[in-house]
């Protein structure tokens, strides 16, 4: 009798997993297969190493200030820069967003519901139109611009800035920062804090060896769901950089136009095994500092 209704559950249960099952392989898993098969071949699909060898050896020439041409390896230093700005991104998310989170799991159910609402009506618009809204607040004539200038303290030069891409990064992507931390910390039980205290922990303390800690699974959530997209990011940088800030995401885009598409997916792909290598190593190490290591 148990083994029958063992059975039914999971005919139930693989039955119901079935549209997700179907929608992975379609979505998820075909297109990944053809970015990877698009890498390794070329115009005429004869298999080459061609395009992966290029993302890591083409050179370009960098003229310095003081007049002095440089050679750098090209998509090496978008990379770079890319990777810089979504680790900057990320971690202004982290320091606003952590205090605020906590702030909402300590208030009242109904006001905790007013702050999410608010953390996710951005949400509810276009990221064009917010990334555009950022352009005009951030343009030379712009707003901030004009309030700086109203009470006498000049203008600045802001948009066409890496300080612009990152502003533009930290206003799109804060909500998923805040909301999975907010998740864990709205959970956690105030006994434990209560305990703490009792055990002679200030409040400094029971930050840092109770709360924290047991926040860490939101806390690589959110750092793990802004500095992916951070790092494949392009319009941001289009817009807000106003083409001067050259990210990763912006060279697949220029292949892509160009009609290079098998380089265009070999870089791609490689962002792909980067970020894969990344979310292991945050698996385990939350699964060290979080799970005893299981």
């Amino acid at each position: 009798m148990k083994t029958a209704v063992k059975t039914k559950n999971k005919s139930g249960m693989s039955l119901a997993l079935a549209p997700y099952s179907v929608w992975s392989v379609l979505f998820i898993l075909v297109p990944l297969i053809f970015v990877a098969y698009y890498a390794f071949t070329d115009n005429n699909f004869a298999f080459t190493t061609e395009n992966i060898t290029r993302f890591f050896t083409e050179v370009t020439k960098i003229k310095g200030d003081d007049g002095t041409v440089t050679e750098v390896h090209k998509y090496l230093v978008i990379f770079m820069r890319s990777l810089k700005l979504a680790v900057i991104s990320t971690v202004v998310c982290l320091v606003m967003g952590y205090p605020i989170a906590y702030i909402m799991a300590r208030s009242k159910p109904r006001t905790q519901k007013m702050l999410v609402t608010l953390i996710m009506i951005p949400m509810w618009m276009n990221f064009l139109i917010r990334t555009y809204a950022w352009m005009t607040i951030l343009q030379d004539k712009g707003i901030l611009n004009g309030l700086l200038s109203a009470i006498g303290l000049g203008t600045i030069d802001i948009i066409g800035t890496e300080t612009a891409v990152i502003i533009g990064m930290v206003y799109d992507y804060f909500p998923y920062m805040i909301l999975p931390i907010y998740s864990i910390l709205a959970k956690m039980d105030d006994k434990l804090i209560e305990a703490a205290k009792d055990l002679g922990c200030n409040k400094f303390s029971v930050l840092k060896r109770v709360i924290f800690p047991l926040s860490l699974p939101g806390v690589i959530s959110g750092i793990t769901m802004v500095l992916i997209p951070s790092i494949s990011t392009f319009y941001i940088s289009q817009k807000l950089g106003n083409g001067k800030i050259l990210l990763i995401g912006d060279a697949i885009e220029s292949q892509y136009i160009n009609n290079n598409l098998h380089f265009a997916a070999a870089i791609a792909f490689i962002l792909m095994v980067i970020l894969l290598v990344c979310m292991a190593l945050v698996k385990y190490l939350t699964a060290r500092l979080v799970y005893g290591g299981e």
